[in-house]
């Protein structure tokens, strides 16, 4: 099972075979934010408090798309709860 703060491998897409840290898991949809994984390009209109252009940030990937990659960390963290 693939959970927050593990390394996973991606399997399809135009990130195919880059690895990453789970960063965020949506449950509803079976997605995950991976690290430096699906990369989007975010544009911000500038405010009195920030200033705008445009940003890099991870989108979701569906989680049927991830492969686990360290199952004994993963085992021993289900093992410590």
């Amino acid at each position: 099972m693939i959970k927050k703060g593990l390394k996973v491998r991606v399997l399809t897409g135009k990130d195919k075979k880059k690895e990453g840290e789970v960063i965020e898991i949506d449950r509803v949809n079976n997605r995950a934010k991976v690290k430096e994984i699906n990369m989007v390009k975010k544009h911000v209109k500038t405010t009195k408090e920030k200033k705008g252009g445009i940003f890099p940030k991870e989108s979701f990937i569906h989680i049927s798309n991830l492969k686990l990659i360290d199952e004994k960390a993963a085992k021993k963290k289900e093992a410590k709860k």
